[in-house]
C-alpha cells in the first residue's frame, strides 16, 4: 500500500479546496468527524490505530451515505485526546478533558461559519473518559451554534456510558436496543489455536485484540505486525478483569503487561471486511435516521 493510503487526511476535506467547500455546504452535506487517541496497542499494531481504524470507517460511510442520496465531507480527524487506561504506556498521549472539549467547541463554531448545519461524530477509542468528553464538548456546540451535532455510538457504549436514546447529543441505531447492549459488541469466541482448549469458553476482547486487528488487517494490513501477531496468547479475561484494566495508568499496565486485551492471533481479514461492513451501515442507519427527524 502506498504512504498516500494511510494519510489521515486522504478523503477529508483538506484535500478539497475553499471553493469546493463552500459549494458542498450550500448544497446541504453533512460532516463526519472523527475522534480518536495516539496510544498503544500492543506489539502488533501501530499507535495509531484509534486514528486509522475511524477514518477508514469514515470514508465507508461516506460511500454509504452517497448510495442513499446523502451527501457527506469528512472532517480530519482529532487524536490529540484522553487516555486514561493506557496511560501508563509510552506512546499514549493525553491532553486535560476541558482543553479537548473547548477545542472541539471552537472547530463546531468555526464549522458553522463554512454554512454546514450537521455534525456527526465518531470515536475510535473505547476509553469512558475519552468519549464523555466528546459528549461535553457536543453539548457545548450545541449551545454555542444552531448546528444540529450527534454522537453516533453504537448502543453498547451509550449503555456503558449511561447515555439514553432520547439525549439529543447522541445518534444511536434507529433500532438500538441500549439496556441489552452492555456486553454483545465485546464477547468473542474463543477461536484461536493461542487460546484455552475449551471451545465453549467465552472472554472479553476489547483493545488491540481479535475485532481491532481483524479491522487493521482490512483497512491497513501493511502495519499489522504479523510475525508477532500469530504468536501472541489470548488473555482469555473476563468482565471482573475489565473491571480491573479500566482502573487504568499501572493497573492496566500490570494487567496487560504486552498492552492487549483480547486475542489477536484470532483475527482474520473476514472477520475485519463483516465488522467494517455491518459498522458502515448501521451508521449511516443512525444518520439518516437522525436527518429525517432532527433533534435541536
Amino acid at each position: 500500500m502506498s504512504d498516500s493510503a494511510r494519510d489521515i487526511f486522504a478523503g477529508t476535506i483538506a484535500e478539497m479546496t475553499w471553493y469546493e467547500v463552500e459549494k458542498a455546504a450550500k448544497e446541504g452535506a453533512v460532516l463526519l468527524w472523527a475522534f480518536g487517541v495516539i496510544e498503544q496497542h500492543g506489539p502488533h499494531l501501530p499507535t495509531g490505530t484509534d486514528v486509522y481504524l475511524p477514518s477508514s470507517r469514515l470514508r465507508d460511510v461516506k460511500a454509504e451515505l452517497a448510495q442513499r442520496g446523502i451527501q457527506a465531507l469528512i472532517v480530519p480527524p482529532y487524536y490529540w485526546g484522553v487516555n486514561v487506561v493506557s496511560g501508563a504506556f509510552p506512546a499514549s498521549y493525553r491532553v486535560r478533558p476541558q482543553i479537548m472539549r473547548e477545542l472541539v467547541a471552537d472547530v463546531f463554531c468555526s464549522l458553522e461559519t463554512d454554512g454546514f448545519s450537521r455534525v456527526f461524530c465518531f470515536s475510535g477509542h473505547g476509553d469512558a473518559l475519552h468519549n464523555r468528553t466528546i459528549w461535553e464538548a457536543i453539548g457545548l456546540g450545541r449551545e454555542r451554534t444552531e448546528m444540529d451535532i450527534g454522537f453516533v455510538i453504537e448502543d453498547a457504549l451509550a449503555a456503558r456510558l449511561g447515555f439514553s436514546r432520547d439525549d439529543p447529543r447522541v445518534a444511536l441505531h434507529p433500532e438500538a436496543s441500549v439496556e441489552d447492549a452492555p456486553f454483545r459488541f465485546m464477547q468473542i469466541d474463543s477461536s484461536s489455536p493461542s487460546a484455552a482448549i475449551d471451545g465453549a469458553k467465552r472472554y472479553v476482547d476489547v483493545h488491540a485484540g481479535c475485532w481491532e486487528t481483524s479491522m487493521m488487517m482490512v483497512a491497513h494490513p501493511e502495519l499489522v505486525r504479523e510475525e508477532l501477531r500469530v504468536g501472541l496468547k489470548s488473555t482469555d479475561y473476563g468482565p471482573d478483569d475489565l473491571a480491573e484494566w479500566r482502573h487504568g495508568f499501572e493497573r492496566a499496565r500490570k494487567k496487560t503487561p504486552l498492552g492487549y486485551f483480547g486475542d489477536p492471533a484470532a483475527a482474520t481479514r473476514d472477520e475485519g471486511l463483516l465488522s467494517a461492513a455491518i459498522a458502515a451501515t448501521r451508521a449511516a442507519d443512525a444518520i439518516e435516521a437522525r436527518i429525517a427527524k432532527p433533534t435541536r
